[in-house]
Formats: structure tokens, sequence, C-alpha cells
């Protein structure tokens, strides 16, 4: 399965996430800042915001309590995945991983049918959640 993110309007800042196409494996930029790998952290080991502590483990956040087991270390993440297949992930973890996975996509309004009434047609994440993310995840080198 092929992933690519594109703007459907030229110059767009943020690409929306009905506006992500996935037609390779990787995912383009979402918006036109960098990401920020320390807030990309702080995203991580939010339990209201990224919550993935709750599935990985990340030796760098090792001060954080309770880290799960459910999903893979993070631990030279960066060395497995460049940043765009990263982001891919990140955005939709089934388009890359199939049904199966149990990782949710952090920007995609395609989020199933039981989804409580005040969280319906939103994102997890925003576009600039998810760069933060992927420039922390791009940090995690060692093994």
């Amino acid at each position: 399965m092929l992933l690519f993110a594109v703007a459907t309007a030229a110059g767009a800042e943020t690409v929306k996430p009905d506006d992500v196409s996935f037609e390779d494996i990787t995912v383009a930029s979402l918006t036109d800042a960098p990401g920020d790998a320390a807030s990309g952290k702080l995203v991580m080991v939010d339990r209201k915001l990224g919550n993935c502590l709750a599935c990985h483990q990340v030796s760098d956040a090792s001060d954080h309590l309770f880290q799960g087991d459910v999903g893979p270390a993070l631990d030279g993440v960066a060395t497995r995945y460049e940043a765009p297949m990263l982001r891919a992930i990140v955005v939709n973890a089934k388009h890359v991983f199939g049904d199966q996975t149990i990782m949710p996509g952090f920007y995609t309004l395609d989020v199933g049918i039981d989804v409580a009434e005040e969280f319906r047609g939103q994102t997890i994440l925003t576009a600039q959640e998810v760069e933060d993310v992927v420039a922390y995840l791009q940090t995690l080198t060692q093994e």
C-alpha cells in the first residue's frame, strides 16, 4: 500500500485531513513549518494527546512511568524509517500496516463508528503536532 499527501490548493499552509491522499509509502510534510522535536516529545508523552507511551517504550522518556509493550519500542526508529514513512504511520497507521493494527490514525477523520459526539469530525493531533512528533521520532537513532 502506498501513501503520499498532497494539498489540493497550491501553497496551502496545512494539508487538511481529507486532503491527505494515499498513493505512495510516504507522506509529505503536512505544514509549511518544520517540526519541533522538543514539542513532539511533549505530545508523545502527554496521556491526553499522543499517548504513545501507552503502547510503546522510549528510553529517552524513561522518566515517564507505565510505558507499554503492545507496539514495538521506538528506540532506533529513525534508523528503521525515514521521516516521510514515520509521518505516514502517524497520520494513519491502518493505511500502512492494515486494519489489524490497533494503532490509531492521529491525523485522519476515518476513526470508526463509535466516536463520542464531542470528538466527531476532529483529528487526535493537529498537522503541526504530527510534524513535531515526526521531528522527535527522527532524534531516536539509538537502539
